[in-house]
């Protein structure tokens, strides 16, 4: 089967489309629709059942998710811009119930990384690929030569010197809006988080997502690593696009 269903779970919207996982290209339509106030999970998992019967009145394509919380065996283990009764809750047992499919659970940025890994700018570069997402928080994933290390949450590590703050507190783009730095400014705690990922990991190539990537011109050129960095390619439907991708072939 080459089709499967993808959702991207946010804390203020939620999006589906059915996705060619060989060629990463939507079948049909992408559809969008704000996520019920307080984010609670039987509120949430009859919104995914009504976008999947959209998609696919009454079929049975499997359903790929990705949710903001890190994802241990489809139990969500942490809770983003969602409510606190996702924490211990198995996410996938859940869904299933509900939509009467199969479901494989991933964590939000493990999805739009494993995307920008098989159908965007990462695509087929061997050795250890770091994409990183510049939002609300920093999300991150880490591809080795095609597989997956999940649930990397990079974006909480301390940053070393005299900043000792998260790379969260430092160099989200919510950051630099909050206290309206320039380009050049926000790019120096850029630099200070990229260069800490580049000793730890060495890795192949950098691909940096989120909303802001979209203005990648202002401050990737401002950046100085060894390692190559460049923007993602697939922004808002990453999401979709990895949780789709990385259903189990054998479900």
């Amino acid at each position: 089967m080459t089709q499967t269903i993808g959702i991207d779970i946010g804390g203020t919207g939620i999006k589906a489309a059915i996705v060619d996982v060989v060629s990463g290209e939507f079948i049909g339509e992408k559809i969008k629709v704000g996520t019920p106030a307080g984010a609670i999970p039987g509120d949430v998992a009859r919104v995914c059942h009504e976008l999947v019967e959209q998609l696919d009145p009454g079929g049975s394509l499997l359903v790929g998710v990705c949710f903001p919380a890190v994802i241990i065996d489809d139990v969500a283990f942490s809770a983003s811009n969602v409510d606190e009764s996702w924490v211990g809750l198995n996410v996938g047992d859940l869904l299933e119930a509900t939509l009467g499919r199969r479901v494989h659970v991933v964590n939000d940025a493990d999805a739009a990384g494993f995307a920008e890994y098989m159908f965007g700018a990462a695509r087929g570069v061997q050795g250890l690929v770091l994409v990183t997402t510049l939002g609300t928080g920093i999300g991150s994933a880490l591809i080795y030569n095609g597989v997956l290390v999940p649930n990397s949450e990079l974006g909480h590590m301390t940053l070393p010197g005299r900043h000792n703050r998260t790379a969260e507190q430092l160099a989200a783009n919510v950051v630099r809006e909050r206290k309206r730095l320039s380009w050049s400014r926000w790019a120096e705690h850029l630099q200070v988080f990229y260069e800490t990922l580049e000793m730890l990991f060495s890795p192949t190539l950098f691909v940096v997502g989120g909303g802001v990537s979209k203005e990648y011109e202002n401050f990737l050129p401002l950046l100085t690593l060894r390692t190559p960095i460049i923007p993602a390619e697939h922004f808002n439907n990453a999401g979709i696009l990895g949780a789709a991708a990385l259903v189990p072939i054998e479900r």
